[in-house]
């Protein structure tokens, strides 16, 4: 095992540039963080207060374990889409603990548009419950929302992946014995009535919770009838009468107790799927770790500065190091556990994708987690590497990744350019985890580029007419497709639709990634599917 070094000086004029900019970026995040995290506007937040609710992350606080960490999810979903309205999608998920216990919270937050569900906030919701299941995860449902943002219902309502996912999956979830938990802490309409409902044990609040799949306004105009929310579905009446909850509790904190109560009575987390062993910090200060990596995803670097200060005692062993070098492999341990690392130094060749489809199979047979360093401008590209079969032996790496029984979690630390994307564990190749750096870039291919592709087709297209094509008009074409591919490369782009699990300070990375491999661990692996085959 090699112990891995710096050849960087933080101190030194590259270091300082390359971590301030890096810390512009952090306050950028950290600015957008904060506003997200306030939920709806000043009015809705006192409103809510007014009522005797506890705001929803105060609720989530309450929850969980006091000062125990809280890996949020998407916490940027819907940044910059609906006008702004929807902070969040107006929904909090994440991973905390509760009795030292991991749980998948699903908390609706009402302060944004009551709570309703915008199309993000059904993605997010789903995307929950898909770690949940990952991960066996309880899943604990704070249920205040008034159901689907119908303006925009034909996005939201009839499609496989919309609102009705939701209960397929909680009664999948379910039938795999990972436990649905509810507390209704207010609104709970129309087919969100089927949160409680189809959970294993479920609270309400009295004078503040409701659950009915038709609201008052409903009622009389279907059948004529007058009642009020209370009358129609409170508390009193689905605790005492009908029976679609199990207890009726007095505000906020006693419905959360409650639910704490259901949370002690669950069996623990299984066993280990591989061994963990004692944690050692890396021996290269991850302090300087934005230091050693430029902003610029375009100017090179040697990322194994990156590995050196996120694993165990910065110990590597590289697999294959002469073979392939613009793909860097090896074992190591974070924060105790045993990785399979695989990052990118360059452009995948031949010879580096064939490296990586062995070095997958090697962690598959070994039952070792992956986790991806993504930095990838795409597979080579000429005659040559046609010739040389770069299709398929980029196939045989793209298949590996798929296939592979191992937990997989990627971070992509600079460039996500093309199928560079899929060979290195892009979130269709269904990584546990998939976070961004806030100096990402990810896009089909950079803006130059598709600027340069487009305007050679439409020059293409002039020729053969005997059309000629003025510089100044070539510039002119490619000027708003450099534009749209920066704005739709950003990170920020990427995380307000999903794309990711989110955006983090690089410092935090080995942090995320350790809470990430703890909750896999807990996972029992499949056997493996296939011997391995030598590339």
């Amino acid at each position: 095992m090699t112990t891995l070094t710096t050849g960087i000086d933080p101190s030194g004029d590259q270091g300082r540039r390359n971590a301030a900019e890096h810390a512009e970026l952090v306050r950028e995040l950290r600015d957008k963080l904060a506003a997200a995290a306030l939920g709806g506007p000043e009015s809705s937040r006192e409103r809510h207060v007014a009522r005797g609710k506890l705001l929803p992350r105060d609720r989530v606080d309450r929850l969980l374990d006091e000062g125990s960490p809280f890996l949020e999810l998407s916490p940027l979903a819907a940044d910059g889409l609906y006008g702004g309205d929807s902070p969040g999608a107006g929904i909090i998920t994440g991973i905390g603990l509760a009795h030292g216990r991991p749980v998948m919270v699903v908390c609706n937050d009402a302060t944004v548009k009551g709570g309703t569900y915008y199309p993000m906030t059904v993605k997010k919701h789903l995307r929950a419950q898909e770690v949940a299941r990952e991960h066996r995860l309880p899943c604990i449902y704070l249920v205040d929302s008034g159901g689907a943002f119908l303006p925009l219902q034909d996005e939201v309502f009839p499609d496989r992946e919309h609102f009705g996912r939701i209960f397929y999956n909680q009664a999948q979830l379910s039938s795999m014995r990972i436990p649905q938990l509810a507390a209704v802490l207010g609104s709970c309409t129309a087919g969100g009535a089927y949160v409680p409902a189809m959970s294993d044990e479920s609270v309400i609040v009295r004078d503040q919770g409701t659950i009915f799949l038709g609201g008052p306004p409903l009622v009389k105009a279907a059948i004529g009838e007058v009642v009020t929310p209370e009358e129609l579905g409170g508390g009193e009446l689905h605790a005492r009468v009908s029976g679609v909850t199990d207890h009726l509790a007095d505000d906020d904190e006693h419905a959360l107790e409650l639910v704490r109560d259901m949370i002690a009575t669950l069996p623990p987390p299984g066993d280990r799927a591989w061994a963990v062993r004692e944690s050692r910090p890396p021996a290269v200060d991850p302090a300087s770790l934005t230091a050693a990596v430029p902003v610029d995803v375009q100017q090179p670097y040697d990322v194994r500065e990156v590995i050196a200060r996120l694993v165990d005692a910065s110990e590597f062993s590289e697999f294959k190091p002469e073979y392939g070098d613009t793909l860097v492999t090896g074992f190591a341990h974070l924060d105790g556990h045993p990785v399979g690392i695989i990052a990118n130094n360059g452009v995948l060749f031949n010879e580096s994708a064939m490296k990586g489809a062995h070095f997958i199979e090697l962690c598959d047979q070994r039952g070792i987690p992956l986790v991806f360093l993504q930095n990838i401008s795409g597979f080579m590209v000429g005659r040559d590497a046609e010739a040389g079969g770069i299709a398929k032996h980029g196939a045989k790496m793209v298949t590996a990744v798929a296939t592979t029984r191992v937990p997989k979690f990627t971070v992509v630390i600079g460039g996500s350019f093309g199928a560079g994307n899929y060979s290195m564990c892009g979130r269709a190749y269904s990584p546990r985890f998939l976070w961004m750096w806030p100096n990402a870039r990810i896009s089909v291919m950079g803006g130059e580029q598709a600027a340069s592709v487009l305007s050679t087709v439409k020059r293409d297209q002039l020729a053969v007419r005997g059309e000629e094509w003025p510089d100044a008009a070539e510039q002119a074409f490619k000027a708003p497709i450099r534009e749209q591919y920066e704005d739709q490369g950003s990170p920020y782009h990427s995380t307000a639709r999903l794309w990711d699990d989110g955006i983090i300070d690089p410092a935090d990375t080995r942090t995320v990634l350790a809470m990430a491999l703890e909750l896999a661990s807990r996972t029992p692996l499949p056997e493996p599917a296939f011997g391995l085959f030598r590339m």
